[in-house]
């Protein structure tokens, strides 16, 4: 038997949507040919089959929500024990004991039923990273690795109870429910609740204490429609909330004056469409936005807190926030200042197209060092954008607009576009955001600067 599991790609990706079957009971289906069509919070894939069978069982339903480590489909191989998809290998289980038996070390390629590319699979038994133990207990030698249930793990960093330091009693030292229990009771001689009932440790690296749960909102059913949450919206609201609770943000806004660059644009759109290329203004922000970066190196950086460093990053990668019809997507231009503006145009262009179809890799999504979000692509003007965390700033451009400035002491109408940095003030001081929002101007009011850097 092969269980076919929803693997863990990371990213962040827990739980997904099952939004399509593409085989039936019964049905016989070959090595490769696809299964069934998993919707995560960033990209849709289908997950072919890892090896010639008969698909014994489904265990879930369209529109069922699924999370890492769930047996999506039972496929009979005609072998004897139940395998899954894991990493380095085989695992057979034997099903009396439910004992892990490891056969050869490479028989089925890690990832062979993934969501994206190649990926690690949750199995039921997970060895420890890194760190091991004796069994002695030592945990200053390494070697040993601790075997236990995720249940058993999660329920170890519950109690607040280091697995690492725990004898299993289990089959092959294997940690057991009623070992973390002990271990727990007998620390500081006290009891140790879970950690449910205790203060929580947040990603954010701030401590939450939940008192009681939220009182449900009083409303006129009647007078309401309830819409369930997207698994894009709920990524989206986690995020933002991640975000603003864990940086403190502070917003410098400024006018750019883009004549020149208007005119500059225009007379360079024909010779973009001969390349095929469509030209438009959030290529030249990103040029000028690395610029920038390059000169005032803290805003391309992240706070790492277990540490208390500064991250100075040496690669520019410009994420691009991207309206979708299911919501905010933000892929990444990676390497942008190694591109000119006409492939930083074709990049927009087919980051954009993938984000909207929802074709888009994890690697597109990952890895960002700073953020533009055009909302003037819009009609909006100013705004105050969030920080993508745990990146240092975003840059919000709003709308081009003519109005009326005095130039040389005289009215004249010019092109004007607004702009918003939100930046993080535990490692930039207002006057180098200021500074930064003006190196962007100026190379924005002057495009032809943006061909000679």
């Amino acid at each position: 038997m092969f269980h076919v599991k929803f693997a863990d790609i990371g990213e962040g990706i827990h739980e997904g949507v099952l939004l399509k079957v593409l085989v039936e009971e019964g049905q016989k289906v070959s090595e490769g040919e696809d299964l069934f069509t998993l919707e995560t919070d960033k990209v849709n894939a289908e997950i072919p089959s890892p090896s010639d069978g008969t698909v014994k069982q489904i265990r879930f339903k369209v529109g069922d929500q699924v999370h890492v480590g769930d047996v999506i489909i039972v496929l009979d191989d005609g072998k004897d024990g139940i395998r899954s998809n894991m990493e380095g290998g085989e695992v057979l289980e034997d099903l009396a004991e439910n004992k892990p038996v490891v056969t050869k070390e490479t028989v089925t390629e890690a990832g062979s039923a993934s969501v994206v590319g190649q990926i690690e699979v949750s199995s039921e038994v997970i060895p420890s990273s890194g760190e091991g133990r004796s069994d002695t207990v030592d945990t200053a030698e390494v070697g040993h690795k601790v075997l236990a249930t995720p249940v058993a793990r999660k329920m170890a960093k519950d109690y607040g109870v280091d697995i690492q330091t725990i004898k299993g009693t289990g089959p092959q030292g294997r940690v057991m429910k009623a070992d973390i229990i002990k271990a727990s009771e007998s620390m500081s001689g006290s009891d140790v609740k879970p950690a449910a009932d205790r203060t929580q440790k947040a990603q954010t690296s701030e401590t939450q204490v939940v008192k009681q749960p939220p009182k449900p909102i009083k409303v006129d059913e009647s007078a309401v429609e309830r819409v369930a949450m997207t698994m894009l919206r709920k990524t989206i609201a986690q995020n933002m909330t991640l975000s603003k609770y864990t940086i403190p943000h502070t917003l410098v806004m400024d006018e750019a004056d883009v004549s020149e660059l208007v005119t500059f644009r225009n007379e360079s759109k024909a010779l973009a469409e001969s390349q095929e290329v469509k030209l438009t203004y959030l290529a030249f922000f990103v040029k000028a936005v690395v610029l920038g970066l390059k000169k005032y190196a803290y805003l391309n950086a992240s706070l790492d807190e277990t540490t208390d460093e500064i991250v100075l990053k040496k690669y520019y990668n410009i994420g691009i926030a991207v309206d979708t019809p299911d919501g905010l997507m933000v892929p990444v231009i990676k390497h942008a200042d190694r591109l000119s503006i006409f492939e930083i145009a074709a990049q927009i262009e087919l980051l954009t197209r993938k984000a909207r179809e929802k074709t888009i890799s994890l690697d597109e999504l990952s890895d960002g060092t700073f953020t533009i979000t055009n909302y003037g692509a819009v009609g909006a003007g100013f705004g105050a954008p969030i920080i993508k965390y745990p990146e240092a700033g975003i840059l919000g451009v709003g709308a081009i607009t003519k109005k009326p400035v005095v130039l040389d002491d005289e009215i004249v109408i010019r092109s004007i576009l607004p702009l918003s940095l939100s930046f993080d003030h535990r490692i930039i001081d207002g006057a180098d955001a200021g500074r930064f929002v003006a190196e962007v101007k100026t190379l924005l009011g002057n495009p032809k600067l943006l061909l000679m850097k």
